[in-house]
């Protein structure tokens, strides 16, 4: 099985590590982070090079790639990755049918692993799995939540505010000496 985690990671914080960490335990340690290049669904700030070295030194454990491509469906159909379990979060599974590109396709590809934080409405999520032509491919595991966002981290770079306690060393330290976020 591989265990893929895609994401802009602009920058990567704590929380990402936690959801990775996690997942890893949950499914196995052979886990790929993906740095999305372009991402589809946002817009990021740091260019795809300076994001892929962020995630690098958050997730140093970890096989860390650039994804060049917008869309999950788009890697998944390029790429061969054996057995993949793509994680995301329960947020972004909640809304899986109306944002993803073709999210059935999705899970022809690949077995979706939703990280669900105690308190989330969990009838947001039935829904969403009644909905699906293959909800025995959809995991659920819990995590703990994280109230960190890349948005906080980039404002208190901006305000010269220290972010040690929202990256891992290693990202607060590329952070500053790439320039990023200022």
């Amino acid at each position: 099985m591989t265990l893929l985690l895609g994401g802009a990671f602009d920058p990567p914080h704590n929380g990402h590590v936690a959801l990775a960490r996690k997942a890893g335990e949950e499914f196995g340690p052979s886990l790929v982070i993906l740095v999305n290049a372009a991402p589809g669904h946002k817009d990021v700030v740091a260019g795809g090079e300076e994001r892929l070295e962020l995630a690098r030194a958050a997730f140093p454990e970890y096989d860390v790639d650039l994804d060049p491509y917008a869309r999950t469906i788009d890697l998944l159909e390029a790429r061969s990755f054996e057995d993949p379990l793509f994680v995301v979060g329960a947020d972004e599974f909640a809304h899986f049918l109306e944002t993803w590109k073709r999210p059935e396709d999705v899970l022809e590809l690949t077995r979706l692993a939703v990280a669900a934080r105690p308190g989330f409405e969990r009838a947001a999520l039935d829904g969403v799995l009644a909905r699906l032509r293959h909800p025995e491919r959809v995991q659920f595991f819990e995590l703990e939540p994280f109230p960190i966002s890349s948005s906080d981290v980039r404002a208190r770079v901006a305000r010269g505010v220290p972010i040690d306690d929202l990256v891992p060393p290693a990202v607060a330290e590329t952070i500053w000496r790439l320039g990023l976020y200022r």
